[in-house]
């Protein structure tokens, strides 16, 4: 027996000697807190496939002219395709934690950074309510901050799967310390190893974690360096591929007991942005967007860098699109689409104008929250489109109503159609909310809301420090590039809107204006 440690082993050795004063806290394992489950020949399973930061605006399924997702196109000839969906924030906290809770986050209350719902949506969400059925649930993401509000559903979760399991690297010191808690462990990453992302805030740890970091680079460059010439795609020193990842959760479906929920969130076309070789240049055509007016919050990026970075963006996404392309086959090849209800979306967009790269800003314009949905019902085998607006919030009480689950009050979306009513209910609203520097148990005083009503959508800026109280409004059927901006022109319908949407604000913000702590206040499921 080889009783030498190699060098890797060390390292890992050293990180765990380091980090464990700082770091210790025991964590029970996220639960399997059912088993025994049926095998549920006659219930359909559910699967949920999150791509992070996909703008639609990006995707020739929805129209855009380079040629960006065609396998997503061929899955939308056997799937409903929805073409005004909208996302329930910026970024991932926010976005993510709408789409699980079904419900908006002024009343789930994650919306600041490396936030976390309140407590009664920990028995509030997707989970939650398909549990005590027949579904064996299983979830997984590369994001850790999706990770994190996993970890707070965990009592739900059958099998929780560690970003690890499908990375090519441990990732962060801290993934050694709390292996099985990874908001402890980003977190710590972020307050004890770095300071505002960049700098080392403990000189040791940051220093062994380069080190560590260095070693397992070196390694991996060596391994893939001809296949993915910028590097293999990471985030938080979590290095992996996406054919690995999904070849893991195909493992993991194929094993899984019938029926099963499954929810995988996997970081592409996220940056950085680093395609395997073929896709590098694939569209180096010469295009150039546009620019677009700069009203607020320009991060005073040029229109050529946003070009690159857009060029970018694009060949990642072909190289997600590519490997979905072969998810996509094993899915129909083992007959799984014939008796599973698989959505395929995303938490969020991204934005390459009006100076901002991104979509960590206070803006939300709509690449940054128009994302996909596709939805393909067991056995399906024409397309559908769907043009009524959508929110991030409808999924929930969309599975639970396929599945035979009643919808529980407190969710805020609708059925979508056509699982549902056929038409959604007459003058609609959905909304998508920024609001990171707001205090989480207070009212909503600094942020952005957009409120999207039939074809026009409504921005209001406030209580920031050079935008006090500010409002955009928009025709998207007229100018989807929101290129004219309408609220100052005076149209007629800015002021309607503006009323509207500052009641719901008010309605919002009552239990924290008033102390109250029984439940948030919202408007159930009507919208409005």
């Amino acid at each position: 027996m080889n009783t030498q440690l190699n060098r890797r082993d060390l390292l890992k050795l050293l990180s765990m000697l380091a980090a464990t004063p700082f770091f210790y806290q025991h964590s029970a394992a996220p639960g399997t807190t059912r088993r025994g489950l049926s095998t549920g020949d006659d219930v359909p399973n559910v699967l949920v496939l999150v791509f992070d930061t996909l703008s639609a605006k990006h995707m020739s399924l929805y129209g855009y002219h380079r040629e960006t997702t065609p396998n997503l196109t061929r899955f939308a000839q056997r799937a409903t395709v929805y073409h005004r969906h909208y996302a329930g924030g910026n970024y991932t906290t926010p976005g993510t934690s709408s789409l699980l809770t079904g419900s908006y986050s002024w009343s789930h209350r994650a919306f600041n950074h490396e936030g976390t719902v309140i407590a009664e949506y920990r028995q509030r969400n997707l989970f939650s309510e398909f549990a005590g059925g027949p579904h064996h649930q299983v979830a997984y993401s590369h994001n850790l901050l999706a990770a994190s509000l996993l970890q707070q559903f965990h009592e739900n979760i059958n099998e929780y799967i560690h970003a690890r399991r499908f990375a090519l690297t441990d990732g962060q010191i801290a993934d050694l310390v709390f292996p099985r808690d990874e908001g402890i462990a980003y977190r710590s990453f972020e307050d004890l190893i770095l300071q505002r992302g960049e700098m080392p805030s403990s000189l040791l740890l940051s220093f062994i974690d380069r080190v560590r970091n260095r070693v397992d680079k070196r390694e991996i460059m060596k391994r893939y360096s001809k296949r993915y010439p910028k590097g293999v795609p990471e985030l938080f020193k979590l290095f992996f591929t996406l054919e690995g990842t999904l070849d893991g959760i195909k493992e993991t479906i194929h094993r899984s007991p019938q029926p099963f929920l499954g929810y995988f969130h996997l970081l592409p076309p996220h940056e950085p942005y680093r395609p395997r070789r073929e896709f590098i240049d694939r569209f180096n055509d010469g295009w150039k967007a546009a620019a677009k007016p700069e009203r607020f919050f320009s991060d005073g990026h040029s229109v050529k860098e946003l070009n690159q970075w857009r060029r970018e963006y694009d060949e990642y996404l072909a190289y997600a699109d590519s490997e979905f392309g072969r998810f996509y086959d094993f899915l129909e090849q083992s007959g799984l689409l014939d008796n599973t209800y698989f959505v395929f979306t995303s938490d969020h967009g991204q934005l390459f104008e009006r100076g901002v790269h991104g979509h960590v800003t206070r803006l939300l314009y709509d690449p940054i929250i128009h994302v996909p949905l596709l939805i393909s019902r067991p056995g399906q085998q024409q397309r559908e489109d769907v043009h009524v607006l959508t929110s991030c919030v409808d999924l929930l009480p969309t599975l639970l109503h396929v599945a035979g689950r009643p919808i529980p009050e407190w969710a805020e979306g609708e059925v979508l159609p056509p699982f549902g009513l056929k038409e959604v209910r007459a003058g609609r609203r959905v909304y998508s909310i920024e609001a990171t520097i707001n205090r989480k148990v207070a009212p909503l005083t600094v942020a952005t809301v957009a409120m999207i009503h039939d074809r026009h959508k409504l921005v209001h800026y406030f209580g920031y420090g050079s935008v006090k109280d500010e409002y955009e409004l928009y025709d998207l059927h007229n100018d989807p590039d929101e290129m004219e901006e309408l609220y100052s022109a005076g149209h007629s319908i800015g002021k309607d809107l503006h009323h509207e949407l500052d009641e719901k604000l008010q309605v919002v913000n009552e239990r924290y204006l008033r102390g109250k702590r029984d439940r948030p206040a919202n408007a159930g499921r009507s919208g409005k």
